[in-house]
C-alpha cells in the first residue's frame, strides 16, 4: 500500500472543512445510509457555533491502493499557530482559493509556508458555483502570488483544478462533464510524493499536537519521520530541556475518522502515541540507546497580549467553580504547553499572568472555553506587544485587506487613515465592490471591527495579517466615549434606566444585578459618568392628577466577549463567569477613581 500526507490550506471561509467532507463521502467512509452533519471534522462546539475551524483535524481517504492521510487546518490568521506546526505532518499542500474573492491575506501566508517547507503545491480553485465567480482572474491573481513569495521553477508549475466542495465536484478545465472528485484524487496520487524515511533506519517521530482519551491518559499526535514505531517499545522522549526515557503502550493510525490501534507504523506514516505523560508539542520520540532529536517546531512570535487574573468585582465567586490563582495558573500554562502559539508568563502580582498570542479572536476563544469550563477570572484590555530593536521601539504592522461594496470606500478610507493607516493598493474586480489594501499599526485594528461593521451596514469584508515590524507611531486615539458607571449596587430598575437612556448607550436590562464600578453602558461624551441604576420612583398617598411617563427602553446591544474586549479602555476589565460577562472599572470606588484620560 503505497501512502500520501496532504494538509489542506486557505484563508478562512474558502471551503476547506467542506471540501473534507465531500472527499471523505466519495471514498466510502460513510455508510450509504448514514446520516452525516456538515463540516464533519468542525467536532468542537465553538467551531460548530463560529463556523470556523480553531484545531487542525487529522482523517483519512483510501483511493485505489493508496492511503491518503488529510490535515485540515484553520484558515483565521489568529491561528496560525495550529497551520505552522502540523505542516511538519505533511508532504504536499492543497491550496484552496475562493473563485470570487481570490487570495486573502491568509493564503499569502499558508502558501508562504508551504514554499518554505518545499511543498508540491495543488491549487484548487474553489465556489465555481458563485454567481460572482470569476476563476480565470483569480487564477492569474494566485500565479501573481507565487512569483511575489519567490516559489520556485516547480512549485510554479502547480496543477490547476476548478472545485465546487459543497456539491462535491471538481474539474481539470472549466466545463469538462466531471461530476466528482476523481480528478482531484487522481491529482493528489501524481502531483504529492511519497513520504520519505527508512523505515529500518533509527527511530524518528516528531510530535505535532496533543489530545487526550479517557481510557489511556494523553495522546500525542505526530510524524514517524524514519525508522518503525511500535506498541510496548522503549524509546526516549528528547524535549526541550531534558531526555527521559518512558514506553509507549498504544500506536494508532487514523482511518477515515476513527483511530485503529496497529501493531507497528512505519516511516511516513501519521500517527497518535499513547503511553507517556510527559509529551509536549516540538518533542522528539528516539532510538533509547542513541537518541537523536528532530528540528523543534519554531512558530511566529506573538504580537498582541493580554492580562488575566482573578476575578475582584463585587459578584466573585458567585458563579463559578475554579477561582483561585493556583487554577487559574495551572489551566494557563497547561494551554501553553498544548499551544506553541501561545505565551503565558507570571505578571506583576500573584493573582495576575501575562498570556501572549497572535490575535484577539485567539484570546477569545481561549478565554471562552476557559469559562464553559467553569473558571472566574477578569481580562484588560489587549495590548501590542513592543519589541526594542537596534535600540529603537519597534510595534508590529498589519496587511489589512478590505472588501467594501462602493459606497463605503470613503468612510472606511476615513476610518483606517485615523488609526495611522496608509493604503497600499486599491482594486475594483467588479459587481459593484472595491478591494482596499492598507500597512497599518495592529494597535489600530483594536476595536476597529465592530466599527467597520456599522460603518459598512454589515456588509464589509476585514482581514489582515502580521506584517512584519516598524517604527513605535506615537499615541493613538482609543475609544473616544466614556463609560456609564454604576456607584451603587443593588437591581436596575426601569425608571432608573429609562432617565439615563440619553446620556448614551446603555448594555443592561432592567432587573440585573449591578454593583458599584461595574460598567451599565457607554456615555455620549468624553468622560465617564457615575450613575445610580437602581432609583425607584417614590410613591405617596396623595393622587397625582398627572399622567406617568410611558417606560420605554431601547434593546442593549449584545456585548460578546470579542465585543467587550475591543471596547474596554485602560482603566476597566471585562469579568468573566460561566454564567456573565460583565464590564467593570479597574477600581470600582467612583470616589477614589481618577478622571478618564483618553490618550494612548
Amino acid at each position: 500500500m503505497s501512502l500520501r500526507n496532504i494538509a489542506i490550506v486557505a484563508h478562512v471561509d474558502h471551503g476547506k472543512t467542506t471540501l473534507v467532507d465531500a472527499m471523505l463521502k466519495q471514498s466510502g467512509v460513510f455508510r450509504d445510509n448514514e446520516v452525516v452533519q456538515d463540516r464533519v471534522l468542525d467536532s468542537n462546539d465553538l467551531e460548530r457555533e463560529r463556523g470556523i475551524t480553531i484545531l487542525a483535524k487529522n482523517t483519512s481517504v483510501r483511493f485505489r491502493d493508496t492511503k491518503i492521510n488529510i490535515i485540515d487546518t484553520p484558515g483565521h490568521a489568529d491561528f496560525g499557530g495550529e497551520v505552522e506546526r502540523t505542516l511538519m505532518m505533511a508532504d504536499g499542500a492543497l491550496l484552496l482559493v475562493d473563485a470570487a474573492e481570490g487570495p486573502l491575506p491568509q493564503t499569502r501566508f499558508v502558501l508562504k509556508k508551504c514554499l518554505e517547507a518545499g511543498f508540491p503545491i495543488i491549487v484548487a480553485i474553489n465556489k465555481i458555483d458563485r454567481s460572482d465567480a470569476r476563476a480565470h482572474e483569480v487564477l492569474s491573481e494566485v500565479f501573481d502570488l507565487f512569483c511575489d513569495l519567490e516559489a520556485s521553477d516547480a512549485q510554479a508549475d502547480f496543477p490547476i483544478l476548478y472545485t465546487n466542495a459543497r456539491a462535491g465536484i471538481a474539474h481539470r478545465e472549466l466545463g469538462d462533464p466531471s461530476q466528482n472528485l476523481l480528478p482531484l484524487f487522481e491529482t493528489i496520487l501524481e502531483r504529492i510524493p511519497e513520504p520519505h524515511g527508512d523505515p529500518a533506519g533509527k527511530l524518528q517521530t516528531i510530535l505535532c499536537t496533543l489530545d487526550y482519551d479517557d481510557y489511556v491518559g494523553r495522546i500525542a499526535i505526530g510524524k514517524v519521520v524514519s525508522g518503525t514505531l511500535r506498541p510496548a517499545s522503549l524509546v526516549a522522549l528528547v524535549g526541550k530541556n531534558a531526555t527521559l526515557r518512558g514506553k509507549v503502550t498504544q500506536v494508532y493510525r487514523f482511518e477515515g475518522l476513527e483511530r485503529q490501534s496497529v501493531s507497528e507504523a512505519e516511516a511516513g506514516e501519521v500517527v497518535a502515541i499513547a503511553g507517556m505523560e510527559e509529551f509536549e508539542v516540538g518533542d522528539t520520540i528516539s532510538d533509547p540507546e542513541a537518541p537523536e532529536p528532530l528540528p523543534r517546531i519554531q512558530v511566529e512570535e506573538p504580537t498582541l497580549k493580554m492580562r488575566i487574573g482573578v476575578n475582584t468585582s463585587g459578584f466573585a465567586g458567585r458563579e463559578g467553580r475554579f477561582l483561585t490563582s493556583r487554577q487559574l495558573r495551572e489551566r494557563l500554562f497547561k494551554e501553553a504547553r498544548k499551544n506553541v502559539a501561545i505565551r503565558v508568563e507570571d505578571g506583576e502580582t500573584a493573582d495576575v499572568f501575562v498570556v501572549y498570542g497572535r490575535g484577539e479572536l485567539q484570546l477569545a476563544i481561549l478565554v471562552e472555553t476557559m469559562r464553559r469550563e467553569g473558571y472566574e477570572m477578569q481580562l484588560s484590555n489587549p495590548e501590542v506587544v513592543v519589541r526594542e530593536i537596534d535600540g529603537q521601539r519597534m510595534e508590529p504592522v498589519e496587511r489589512v485587506v478590505v472588501d467594501v461594496p462602493e459606497a463605503f470606500i470613503g468612510v472606511v478610507t476615513e476610518r483606517l487613515g485615523r488609526r495611522r493607516g496608509q493604503m497600499t493598493r486599491m482594486s475594483n474586480p467588479g459587481y459593484g465592490r472595491a478591494r482596499l489594501e492598507f500597512r497599518l499599526p495592529s494597535r489600530g485594528l483594536i476595536g476597529f471591527r465592530g466599527e467597520f461593521l456599522t460603518e459598512t451596514r454589515g456588509t464589509g469584508l476585514c482581514n489582515a495579517i502580521f506584517d512584519g515590524w516598524q517604527l513605535y507611531s506615537g499615541p493613538m486615539l482609543r475609544r473616544p466615549a466614556g463609560a456609564i458607571v454604576a456607584d451603587r449596587a443593588g437591581v436596575a430598575t426601569p425608571y432608573a434606566l429609562f432617565h439615563l437612556q440619553p446620556r448614551g448607550t446603555l448594555f443592561i436590562d432592567p432587573g440585573q444585578a449591578v454593583y458599584e464600578g461595574m460598567i451599565i453602558g457607554e456615555h455620549c461624551r468624553p468622560s465617564d459618568l457615575d450613575v445610580n441604576a437602581i432609583k425607584e420612583k417614590k410613591l405617596s398617598m396623595i393622587r397625582n392628577h398627572g399622567k406617568d411617563e410611558n417606560v420605554i427602553l431601547a434593546v442593549p446591544p449584545p456585548m460578546g466577549l470579542e465585543r467587550c474586549m475591543e471596547w474596554i479602555d485602560r482603566d476597566e476589565l471585562v469579568e468573566v463567569t460561566p454564567a456573565a460577562i460583565r464590564l467593570r472599572k479597574v477600581i470600582l470606588s467612583c470616589e477614589r477613581r481618577p478622571r478618564r484620560d483618553v490618550e494612548d
